[in-house]
């Protein structure tokens, strides 16, 4: 009986790798978590990057209530942030509000970054510890989200913003009153 007993541990732990190989192969991996879509902003008090460091806290819920903008989460760090930059700064110049979310970053590398490559922000939050990054539901930097002028999710971009339909889709769902399917 306890020879029988030796083998329990291999046993369970074969029927928990099936299980997890059964599972893996039913996900679909194109499937990217929108939960906040068709949701208010989250109340996320943050602190504004200065030059001078001695930056306003500002409520990304607020932030742009009243007119239609675009989150973009980045960071210094995060190399697909510089990929999707020439769309963000194309935005700016269409008079699309962006407002950026410093993911994780040192308020001097945030700055650097937009002096290196350009502001195509209205104003920068400073998330330093990640706290915006979980009330948003982000799965890493970039992500960007479409906000309505009632501050209301309508869609919810996951990676670099490097196809030009895409970035149409995000300006488009802004002006929506409602949540647009997820991509």
């Amino acid at each position: 009986m306890s020879r029988w007993l030796a083998f329990a541990p291999l046993v369970v732990l074969a029927l928990l790798a099936a299980l997890f190989i059964g599972w893996s192969l039913k996900r679909d991996p194109d499937v990217k978590p929108a939960a906040l879509v068709g949701r208010p902003v989250p109340e996320t008090v943050l602190p504004m990057l200065a030059a001078d460091g001695t930056g306003a806290v500002l409520d990304l819920k607020t932030a742009g209530r009243g007119r239609p903008m675009l989150i973009n989460v980045f960071a210094s760090w995060c190399a697909p942030c510089r990929v999707e930059h020439p769309k963000l700064l194309a935005l700016k110049e269409q008079g699309v509000t962006v407002i950026g979310v410093a993911y994780k970053d040192r308020p001097e590398d945030t700055r650097a970054f937009l002096t290196e490559l350009g502001d195509p922000f209205a104003f920068v939050l400073v998330d330093a510890d990640g706290q915006a990054g979980l009330d948003l539901g982000i799965t890493g930097a970039p992500e960007t989200f479409a906000v309505n002028a009632m501050g209301t999710v309508t869609a919810k971009h996951s990676g670099a913003l490097i196809d030009d339909a895409d970035v149409a889709r995000l300006v488009e769902a802004m002006q929506h009153v409602g949540p647009r399917e997820p991509r």
